[in-house]
């Protein structure tokens, strides 16, 4: 018998930009529980896209909306041979990946305050550039190629 569905989690918006995304994104950042420090980053970071005269919020939500996938390949078993199945990807685990891809890159990038990073990162993803849009951009590459498959997906 199936487990019962888990609750949604509900996010506080946060104190700066009243808005829940920011609060999740803030949370990724978040390294050993250090939110205050991760806090600071994320601040400091939309700090810097409007010293870059854009409005924070827009180019943060742009640029999420630009690096979430839409498809993704998960691996399947059939026969003994185990396939690659492009499936759609649920809208949690769509944002989920998008901020992970854009913390990674930034982390990536080396010699820079993090803040500084994260802010660059954030405005090359609106502006459908950078490294997180080119890991979204080898998902949906993957997924395609291996559109034969998708008749194996659950």
């Amino acid at each position: 018998m199936r487990q019962p569905l888990k609750k949604k989690r509900t996010w506080r918006p946060d104190s700066e930009y009243n808005s829940e995304a920011v609060t999740r994104f803030i949370n990724a950042v978040m390294w050993d529980g250090k939110k205050d420090t991760a806090r600071k980053v994320v601040y400091d970071a939309m700090l810097k896209i409007k010293e870059a005269e854009l409005d924070p919020l827009e180019t943060f939500d742009t640029a999420i909306r630009n690096v979430s996938p839409l498809m993704e390949v998960r691996s399947r078993r059939v026969g003994g041979a185990n396939y690659q199945v492009p499936r759609e990807v649920p809208q949690n685990r769509r944002l989920a990946l998008s901020y992970r891809w854009i913390i990674n890159a930034a982390r990536s990038k080396k010699g820079r305050p993090m803040a500084v990073k994260l802010a660059d990162e954030l405005i090359l993803a609106a502006k459908n550039e950078g490294d997180a849009i080119k890991k979204k951009d080898d998902m949906h590459r993957m997924a395609d190629s291996n559109k034969a498959f998708a008749h194996f997906a659950w």
